[in-house]
């Protein structure tokens, strides 16, 4: 188990308002004792009633009454947690300030245009700072490894100029203070937590992209400006290498001076130290959490303890079991593709469910989301969250999530993953016609896939009026098979069958009494016709008109 660092002060309130403030975050009641270590970040859900981590951050979403914030200030007081953030702009400032000091719970407000999923992220990742490794004795460049938000700020300080430090794909890992003083497109990226596409796809078209990524120094931006708001920008690539990791933006009102322009590749260079590393870190924690996720839902001996350092003991939860469709190959760019797909599932959930659990298990990311409470309805719940993810990520990944049933215990999550593999599975065999189903509703389908499994592996072949048509339509080109499937799958419906078959429905009619007089059966007896949809399912899964 990772050691705590015994002294973090960029973990408390201040460091969290400190880091963002100017733009997000506006203190309402905070306080004198802002200097203690904050706990977590929890979603404030009136259903919910379980505890809250020590000195937890609740985000108040949906919470805009006066009345209501005292109320909730009071809750969430009685249950440990060290601040509340609801929606800016509140009204009845004196009666929450009191409300604030009475309840000991700092209360804090977010800017209107500002994500509550974006504001969880960087609360986290704030939060979260210093975990990896022992930052106490090492440090990059004077600042504690990992924590970019007190390295933009030194950089900052440097230039003299706001910053924000960006990935390979514009979204913002950190920014500095003064972020007031620069303009509309700086403040819109922060907010956002990425910068806006219609920004990125006019940079890329320019080829700024690619000389960036080529030039080694201080490369200067002129956005266009039509209004006379627009600021340039010095920006330099990070590099490890020969791979660029990210980008430094400062937002300037002239050139840099010599001095300030190799003080810049030097701080690039302290960047991509603090960035390797946390993608070291990332890659630890993500393989002992898939070890801890694993072994939860393996069952055995060992489960119960992997369930309890997951934070999950004793408290029912589903599995959720997420595969792509339909991945174009199996190389490298697959495998990295399932582990961002995962990892953004891990965000999502976190949003919704603190305690959720996240690992990518082979070609499956696992998801464990807890459903707290005595309500009847935590797979319709996860349901919902599954299917709230795969909208979030649209079409562009093509992605299935199959939701197991309720485990009452962390110690039955096996029951729940077995259930998930079978609705994945599932979906996965019939192409996205679904992207989220339950094991419940895709039972009769999982066990067809099982017996076409057994059937398989017994090398069955067909027999009796399939095999004879089967063989008819090898020998004449015909489509008998397919004209039975479409009549089976139809119910007898002569119309609908014909359709689906795309021919008229007196041709339809004329093969289907050829294919009972060729394969020798009685359509009209439901034994014949059940003995024909099994081999069907079983053996000719997925067939194309006219194959054997």
């Amino acid at each position: 188990m990772r050691t705590p660092v015994p002294s973090k002060p960029h973990t408390s309130l201040s460091r969290v308002i400190e880091a963002l403030g100017d733009v997000l975050l506006e203190p309402i009641a905070v306080g004198r004792d802002t200097r203690r270590h904050l706990g977590g970040v929890v979603i404030h859900d009136p259903y919910d009633d379980a505890e809250f981590p020590d000195r937890a951050v609740v985000l108040g979403v949906g919470v805009r009454d006066p009345g209501e914030i005292v109320k909730l200030l009071h809750e969430v007081g009685e249950r440990g947690a060290s601040a509340l953030i609801v929606r800016s702009p509140t009204s009845a400032p004196a009666e929450l300030a009191r409300a604030a000091a009475s309840s000991g719970v700092a209360l804090v407000g977010l800017a209107s245009r500002a994500s509550w999923t974006q504001l969880a992220a960087m609360l986290r990742t704030l939060l979260a700072e210093g975990d990896v490794g022992d930052v106490s004795p090492q440090a990059l460049g004077g600042i504690p490894t990992g924590d970019l938000f007190a390295l933009a700020n030194a950089i900052a300080a440097l230039l003299d100029a706001p910053i924000t430090i960006e990935d390979r794909d514009s979204r913002v890992l950190a920014f500095s203070g003064r972020q007031d003083e620069t303009d509309p497109p700086r403040v819109e990226t922060i907010l956002g937590r990425q910068v806006p596409e219609r920004y990125t796809r006019g940079l890329e078209q320019s080829g700024f992209f690619d000389r960036l990524h080529r030039e080694t120094g201080p490369v200067y931006f002129y956005p266009d400006d039509d209004d006379g708001e627009n600021r340039p920008r010095v920006v330099v690539a990070v590099r490890a290498g020969d791979e660029v990791l990210g980008s430094i933006w400062a937002v300037v009102d002239h050139a840099l001076s010599e001095e300030r322009a190799v003080a810049l590749v030097e701080a690039s260079k302290i960047v991509a130290l603090h960035l390797l590393r946390l993608r070291a870190g990332a890659d630890v924690e993500r393989r002992l959490r898939a070890d801890l996720v694993s072994t939860a839902l393996e069952g055995g001996r060992r489960a119960p303890e992997a369930v309890g350092r997951l934070g999950l003991l004793g408290q029912p939860a589903v599995v959720l079991a997420m595969g792509l469709l339909d991945p174009a190959d199996d190389g490298p760019w697959l495998a990295t593709e399932r582990q961002r797909v995962a990892d953004a599932l891990a965000m999502h959930l976190s949003a919704v469910q603190p305690r959720s659990a996240v690992a990518l298990i082979g070609e499956v990311a696992y998801g464990i989301v807890p459903v707290p409470g005595n309500h009847g309805d935590h797979q319709e719940r996860a349901v919902r969250v599954a299917t709230a993810f795969l909208e979030r990520i649209g079409h562009r990944v093509s992605a299935a999530i199959g939701v197991g049933p309720p485990a009452l215990e962390g110690a039955d999550l096996y029951d729940s993953r077995s259930g998930a593999d079978r609705a994945l599975r599932v979906l996965l065999a019939n192409g996205g016609a679904k992207r989220v189903i339950t094991a419940e509703d895709a039972h009769v389908d999982a066990l067809m896939l099982e017996l076409a499994d057994l059937s398989a592996a017994r090398g069955d072949a067909a027999t009796g009026p399939i095999a004879r048509l089967l063989a008819y339509d090898r020998e004449h080109q015909s489509q008998f098979v397919h004209t039975l499937r479409c009549w089976l799958d139809s119910f007898g419906d002569i119309n609908a069958a014909s359709a689906a078959a795309y021919v008229h429905p007196s041709t339809f009619r004329y093969r289907l009494r050829r294919l009972a007089e060729v394969g020798g059966i009685d359509l009209d007896d439901p034994r014949d016709r059940f003995a024909a949809m099994v081999q069907l399912h079983l053996l000719l899964h997925g067939m194309r008109p006219g194959e054997a």
